[in-house]
């Protein structure tokens, strides 16, 4: 029995310490590469199909410049063929040809042609908000997702070291029970609890390594398969102050930029319908030629709007602009309470870890270390310290998620912010 009061002593005194082990060490191999965040960001972005698609939205847009900046072509028509006579040749002469040439050069209207050029420009920081958008989205579930594998790296490790230990604590009780100097109820205590921990000891790892699966995914497989992440849970949050993340997040969002270039395309659409009801010209110049004669003539051809106006587009296009500002007075708001939210969750995060770190960890082991005196003196039995013990390892769970959360809140604020290493991402 003194031996395993011993055991015991040394199994809750080295606790914390095995607690504390570096995140992932369980998992940590030799020839593993790490990555930091911002090099997991980078490969990432350069590698996940949904930022290429949407860069390739960007060219096609500005493709789409071109062809807006384009003149009209002329169109030419040629037309020849035989002369028949219908009076006598003695009057007209010998048989000929003739032959008509006519150029049409459409005249574009200068107010629809700079109408519809700035709507396609608008186009073009409206496809390059969306891939910002893609990007920040992305970069922040790739932070989220890497610091998560911490997360569950570190929960596994913690698991570990409780079930090797209490392993160990088992096997004394086992031949203390043998030798008749422990009581068998103990043994079927300690039984259970090891049953218990090797359970939640194989979820763990489980998590860690879907963790580990969810980063390789949302990677594009750029990372290799035994991966390490160069960061910890414990990185300090950089953050601007409040008033001035409030004056940035609404001007850098990409949504909001997005939506602003699609209502400033809105508009223009809405100046190029009523610039096209103004009369189109076409320059005329034609030329005939036969045997006799050389004809040059010159001239216009006026399109002119009487009948119909065009209202049903300019009726279209006032409409389609008045969903696109609500939309973004609307998304304004929503980004805003967002923030709000994130900002929230942040300082709630940083409080609960402030809390943990500033004694409730050391309170949680100072009572273990009262529950095992007391059961050394007999004065409690196995199962109040290893209910303490399950409380000390509850207050470390909590700790490590909120950590987790505090920088997931930090994630959560950068995506809003569009603030992700765009210096790093080839254009």
């Amino acid at each position: 029995m003194r031996k395993f009061i011993i055991l015991l002593s040394l199994f809750f005194l080295l606790s914390p310490i095995v607690w504390a082990q570096e995140p992932g060490k369980v998992w940590t191999q030799e020839s593993a590469k790490k990555f930091s965040i911002e090099e997991i960001q980078r490969l990432g972005l350069e590698a996940n199909g949904l930022v290429l698609a949407a860069r390739s939205q960007v060219n096609i847009a500005n493709a789409g410049v071109v062809a807006a900046s384009a003149y009209p072509n002329p169109e030419v028509m040629v037309m020849a063929g035989p002369v028949d006579r219908r009076i006598p040749e003695s009057l007209t002469g010998p048989m000929s040809d003739q032959r008509t040439v006519t150029v049409n050069q459409p005249i574009e209207n200068p107010f629809m042609r700079s109408a519809r050029i700035g709507a396609a420009e608008a186009g073009v920081e409206a496809g390059r908000a969306s891939l910002d958008q893609v990007r920040a989205d992305l970069a922040a579930q790739l932070r989220v997702r890497a610091y998560e594998l911490l997360l569950r790296q570190e929960q596994a490790a913690l698991e570990q070291s409780i079930f090797d230990l209490l392993k160990e604590v088992h096997r004394r009780i086992k031949l203390n029970v043998e030798r008749g100097e422990a009581a068998r109820f103990e043994l079927i205590r300690a039984e259970t609890e090891l049953k218990s921990v090797e359970n939640r000891k194989e979820a763990a790892r489980l998590n860690a390594e879907r963790a580990r699966v969810a980063l390789l995914q949302f990677s594009a497989g750029a990372l290799p398969a035994n991966f390490e992440v160069k960061a910890s849970l414990k990185d300090a949050v950089a953050l601007p102050p409040l008033d001035m993340l409030r004056k940035e997040v609404p001007e850098a969002n990409p949504e909001i930029v997005r939506l602003q270039a699609e209502q400033e395309r809105a508009k223009l659409r809405i100046d190029q319908e009523r610039a096209s009801v103004l009369p189109s010209v076409n320059v005329l110049y034609s030329n005939y030629q036969d045997t006799q004669f050389n004809s040059n003539t010159a001239g216009l051809s006026v399109r002119v709007p009487i009948f119909y106006r065009r209202r049903g587009e300019i009726d279209s296009a006032i409409f389609d602009s008045a969903r696109v500002r609500e939309t973004l007075d609307y998304r304004r708001y929503e980004v805003g309470q967002l923030f709000e939210s994130a900002w929230q969750a942040l300082q709630i995060a940083q409080r609960r870890v402030e809390m943990f770190e500033s004694g409730l960890i050391k309170e949680a082991e100072n009572a273990v270390e009262v529950a095992q005196a007391a059961y050394r003196f007999g004065e409690r039995g196995l199962i109040e310290v290893l209910d303490t013990q399950r409380v000390l390892r509850g207050i470390l769970g909590d700790a490590l998620q909120a950590r987790f959360d505090l920088q997931a809140a930090a994630a959560e604020i950068d995506r809003l912010r569009a603030h992700y290493p765009k210096e790093l991402i080839p254009e």
